[in-house]
């Protein structure tokens, strides 16, 4: 089942990008007090090149541990890979960046498309042309995703066995979908991005989130829980705030209902953690340190 589903789904987004080399230029590297950064251009989908940065710990030796971080939406094109290292205003201090790597990890993030150094389109843009070829903007955003993964395994400095990957509103759903996607994905966590569509479509909130987002076909191939039972057993925490209007909580206690049994059912009961904590569209202190926990025990 999962392997058919997997196919739909990659059909569904469109057709993927040309072939891509997975060559990363380093223009340059910097080293700051807790950790030091690479700024490179990968060569992800043999269109254009993908703006990226690598952070990893000081005096540490590799092969590390990978957090991919998928940046937010938030409407800020300006904003992309940057919100790793300087956190936007519904995320807390100190910064993904400081965090991760003094939990010991290389954190790894690209400008998705149409965010800061690829912002040359607009978004909207973006969604006619890739339509225009068969293609959805999601579906690229997703296809670089995964070819990502692809460069994690050309690097002797980064251990592909062991690879989470986090992020926020858009950045949670990236990180959702590409976890049912690809198993290389072991760890996922999502914040404030709890989305069972069928109950988003309920309650009349579908333009809550923009238009790059939806598929076609996607509700006649499957249910939202359908994609993410793709992901048991390995380890998935996703953390909703119960005022959060993009998250509908009634679909959020749907999904985490489901998935709970979904993972017992795999033998893997503690491996789903599903919250619904105090806030709205952000990520809490309490989120901070429940996703701090989380990621410690299972990368």
């Amino acid at each position: 089942m999962t392997a058919s589903l997997r196919k739909t789904l990659l059909a569904l987004l469109g057709d993927p990008p040309p072939e891509a080399t997975l060559e990363g230029t380093i223009l340059f590297r910097e080293e700051g007090y807790e950790y030091e950064t690479e700024h490179l251009m990968i060569d992800l989908n043999g269109m254009e090149s993908v703006p990226a940065i690598l952070l990893k710990p000081l005096n540490q030796r590799g092969p590390l541990p990978v957090v991919l971080y998928q940046h937010s939406h938030g409407g800020d094109f300006d904003r992309g890979k940057g919100e790793l290292t300087e956190s936007a205003g519904y995320l807390q201090d100190p910064s993904f960046a400081r965090e991760l790597t003094a939990m010991g990890f290389a954190v790894l993030s690209i400008d998705h498309w149409g965010f800061e150094e690829r912002k040359g389109k607009l978004e909207s843009e973006l969604v006619k042309e890739m339509l225009l070829y068969g293609r959805t903007l999601w579906g690229m955003r997703l296809f670089d995703s995964m070819r990502l993964l692809d460069y994690i395994g050309t690097r002797e400095d980064l251990d592909d066995t062991r690879i989470a990957t986090i992020g926020m509103s858009m950045g949670g759903l990236l990180s959702w979908w590409l976890a049912a996607l690809d198993e290389r994905v072991k760890v996922t966590i999502d914040i404030a991005a709890q989305v069972d569509t069928e109950t988003l479509l309920e309650k009349r909130g579908l333009d809550h989130h923009g238009f790059y987002y939806y598929v076609p076909g996607l509700l006649k191939a499957c249910s939202t829980l359908q994609i993410q039972e793709m992901i048991a057993p390995r380890p998935r925490l996703s953390l909703t705030g119960a005022s959060d209007r993009m998250c509908p909580v009634d679909g959020a206690r749907y999904l985490d209902e489901e998935l709970t049994k979904a993972y017992a059912g795999k033998g893997r009961p503690g491996h789903w953690v599903g919250r619904i904590l105090t806030g709205g569209h952000q990520e809490t202190k309490e989120m901070r340190e429940t996703w701090k926990t989380f990621l410690r025990k299972h990368l």
